[in-house]
Formats: C-alpha cells, sequence, structure tokens
C-alpha cells in the first residue's frame, strides 16, 4: 500500500461509522465470546499460529463474527479474499476459486476466502465452494445468523467447524460504550463528553446484546450532546437516539423480581392481558429472554401440568424458537408460551406431589427395592430372586395388574391428586377406575 491508498484508507476511516471506526485491531481488543475466542481457546491458538481450520461463525448481528474474519484477515499470512453472498454467484466464485488453486501452485500460499451471509448462497452456489473446500485449495469462513444446520448443505457442513456466537452480555456492551467515549483516535474522545448512568444503561438495555446498535446509538446522541454547555449525554438525548422511551428495570434488584412475579402471577391467575404486559415490560426493558423463557417453562409444569399436558410442549417449543432464531422474532414465541399457559386449565398436582414424595423420602430414607422389582437382566439375576414375582401389566387384560411397586414400609401412600379440570379430571377417573379394581376390565 503506498502513502496516497493509505491515506485515502485512512481519510475512509475517518467518515465511516462509529461502530466501523472501533472494530478492534487486536484480538485482545475483541469484546465479548469469551468461550469462542478467549485466552486458551482453541479457535485463538489457531488464529495466533495461523493455522485455520474452515469455519462457520454462526450468531445473531452485532455480535462480533466479520469483526473476528476481519481479525483474521490482518493476522493471517495467508491470501485473504472476501465475497458477499448477497452480490456473488457462481462466477466469482469459480474465479475466486481459480485464483487460490494458481497462488497455492505458483507460490505455494494458501487462501482464505471469508463469505459474509453465506445462508444467501443457494444450493448450486455452495456446490462450486466444496470441492475447493474439502481439498483444501481455500480455507473457508462464512458468517450467517440463520442456523447452518438448515441453511447450510450438510457436506459443506461437515467439512467446516460451526462456531456459536452469543449475544454480548450488558457488561461487554456497557465497556464498548466506554471506551468508544474515551478513546481519541477513532472514537469520540476528542469531543470530551460524559454520560448520565441511565443514558448509559438505556443504550445498554435497547442494544440488545448487538454492539453495532450500542455504538451506532451511541454516536448519534453524542452528535446532540457535543453542542451542548455541559457536554453531557443525558437520558433524553439517548432516548431520542434509540427512539424508546426508558424503563426502569434493574435487573439485579427489586424491580426485576417484581416484574418476573407479575408476570408469573399473572399466568397463573389466567389474565392474559396482564401476562401480555408484563412480558411486554420485560422485553421492553432488555430483560434476558432466556431467563422469560425459563420461567415460561417452571409454570408449564407448575400451575398448568397435566390439567393440559400440551403447555409444557409449547413452552419447551418456544424456549427452542428462541435459541434458533433470536430476538426479536422468537419474541413472538415466548408471547405464545405465556398466553397458552394463561389460558390453560390450572392445576399445581405435579407440584404438590413431587413435593410430598420428597418429604416421604427424606422422612423414611432410601427403602429397599422389592425384589421382584430389581434388575434381572444379567446371568444370575434370578439365583438371587431378582425380578421373581413380577407381574408383567401387558399381559392382563387392560394393561393393568396390582402389586407392590413402593419399599416395604412406605406404602400405602398417595402423592399424586389430579384435580377436576382439564385433562387431569381423566387421569383422575382413571386412577380411581383402577384403585377400585376395575382397570383389569378396561380393552
Amino acid at each position: 500500500m503506498d502513502l496516497f491508498e493509505a491515506a485515502s484508507k485512512a481519510e475512509a476511516l475517518a467518515k465511516a461509522p462509529l461502530a466501523v471506526r472501533m472494530r478492534p485491531r487486536s484480538l485482545d481488543e475483541f469484546v465479548g465470546q469469551e468461550r469462542v475466542v478467549g485466552p486458551g481457546t482453541l479457535l485463538r491458538q489457531m488464529i495466533l499460529s495461523d493455522r485455520l481450520v474452515s469455519l462457520i461463525l454462526y450468531g445473531p448481528p452485532g455480535t462480533g463474527k466479520t469483526t473476528l474474519a476481519r481479525l483474521i484477515a490482518d493476522s493471517t499470512r495467508s491470501h485473504f479474499e472476501q465475497l458477499n453472498a448477497v452480490t456473488s454467484g457462481v462466477t466469482e466464485i469459480r474465479k475466486v476459486i481459480q485464483e487460490a488453486k494458481d497462488r497455492r501452485a505458483l507460490y505455494g500460499k494458501r487462501s482464505i476466502v471469508f463469505i459474509d451471509e453465506i445462508h444467501r448462497f443457494n444450493k448450486s452456489q455452495q456446490d462450486a465452494l466444496l470441492p475447493a473446500v474439502e481439498d483444501g485449495t481455500i480455507t473457508l469462513i462464512g458468517a450467517t445468523t440463520e442456523n447452518p444446520y438448515f441453511e447450510v448443505n450438510a457436506p459443506l457442513l461437515s467439512r467446516a467447524r460451526v462456531v456459536r456466537f452469543e449475544p454480548l452480555e450488558d457488561h461487554e456492551i456497557a465497556r464498548l460504550v466506554r471506551r468508544a467515549l474515551t478513546d481519541r483516535e477513532r472514537g469520540l474522545g476528542a469531543w470530551e463528553l460524559t454520560i448520565e448512568t441511565e443514558a448509559e444503561e438505556h443504550l445498554v438495555r435497547t442494544a440488545n446484546g448487538d454492539a453495532r446498535v450500542a455504538l451506532n446509538n451511541l454516536e448519534l446522541a453524542a452528535l446532540g450532546a457535543k453542542d451542548r454547555e455541559d457536554r453531557t449525554i443525558t437520558l433524553a438525548l439517548a432516548e431520542e437516539a434509540t427512539a424508546r422511551k426508558f424503563l426502569r428495570y434493574d435487573k439485579s434488584g427489586d424491580n426485576h423480581y417484581d416484574v418476573i412475579s407479575a408476570f408469573i402471577k399473572s399466568m397463573r391467575g389466567s389474565d392474559p392481558d396482564a401476562t401480555l404486559y408484563w412480558l411486554a415490560r420485560m422485553l421492553e426493558s432488555g430483560e434476558d429472554p432466556r431467563f422469560i423463557a425459563r420461567r415460561i417453562l417452571i409454570h408449564a409444569s407448575e400451575d398448568v401440568g397435566n390439567a393440559d399436558p400440551q403447555a409444557l410442549v409449547v413452552a419447551a417449543a418456544a424456549a427452542t424458537a428462541l435459541e434458533w432464531v433470536g430476538l426479536p422474532e422468537a419474541e413472538l414465541a415466548l408471547a405464545q408460551a405465556a398466553l397458552y399457559i394463561a389460558t390453560a386449565p390450572k392445576s399445581n398436582a405435579t407440584y404438590k406431589a413431587l413435593a410430598a414424595a420428597k418429604e416421604a423420602v427424606r422422612a423414611q430414607g432410601g427403602g429397599e427395592v422389592p425384589r421382584h422389582l430389581r434388575d434381572a437382566s444379567y446371568r444370575g439375576a434370578s439365583e438371587l430372586g431378582h425380578g421373581v414375582g413380577y407381574l408383567y401389566p401387558h399381559d392382563y387384560p387392560g394393561g393393568y395388574v396390582p402389586q407392590q411397586y413402593l419399599p416395604d414400609g412406605v406404602g400405602p401412600v398417595s402423592f399424586y391428586h389430579p384435580v377436576d379440570r382439564g385433562y387431569e379430571r381423566v387421569i383422575r377417573d382413571r386412577l380411581q377406575a383402577l384403585r377400585e379394581g376395575l382397570g383389569s376390565q378396561e380393552r
């Protein structure tokens, strides 16, 4: 690069958005993804030793996928080529691969090809990459916000290592905001700004783990603050930059626990409107959606249980949807699950039954497993009396036969008492029939 090119590049960088200017220049400046590229990780060692394998970087926007690819480009001795799946076709792919073959044959130099938004490549485009990845002509680095197990061809996926990027934590976003405010070379340090605590919290919370969003919003707020006499980024400026009002919500304080308590009690109390309100309050305040999903899962069993067994299925599906698609799309799945629980018939019989069983275990200790229930699958078990006398229910009419299932000294006891609501009414009637000796008459 000559002096003219260097000057042009510096001028372009100076005019770039803050999020671009503040991209880390080394792995030591990289914030977040400690599990992936933190000290001592395998990927970090591969980058530092310049011995990369093909990678698929998968995660939400603004979590560092493209930034990591650029760091690799700056640190590798290999030729680095970048393509964008939106604008590149099979012709461009074949051209890059042929150049990589020539480079390896003539100069013995490896080639790394970075493809942003690789999920946008169709099957034929992905197939065009496969031979070159397989024979080592290129080392592929693909970045995607979509689940690669659905969007990337299996043969190509099997030849690459999938690296999962997570949304940045709030403290990591805050670190980036403070760094940008004080960096005089690339950031906003020359403006000598200060920021109100609530304004910083608002910028961090509304970023939802996306560093690019946080820095772009910070730059907008800073533009409004630099001409103020006190040069302070106020809460009002942060709200204007994010186009969202500040909602007081301390994730580690009373307000956090009060709001989640109201959400839980609204679901339990079968009030769908209040359930939606508190869910929206948490989402708008930047609550960790995984925390919300966990509470929904818990209360599917605690407050609905077998009155509607489908509640747990819906809650689990919502949690899975959150992992696959992330926010904001997964907000709908969380809302659907919360509404399902709020409107489902209620029963805490599962909760009470488990508590009673645990209390019995604590009070009476671990009794011996009855001999006829013990494992009889190994040689010599029958000589010990294991399994002897066991009655196989499927051999009896109705698939039921009374026999002892609890340890000596524990029964007879009844822990589970289904309620007269929803599907538990069916369970209750069946259990009653079995206990009255009618189960053997069922067909």
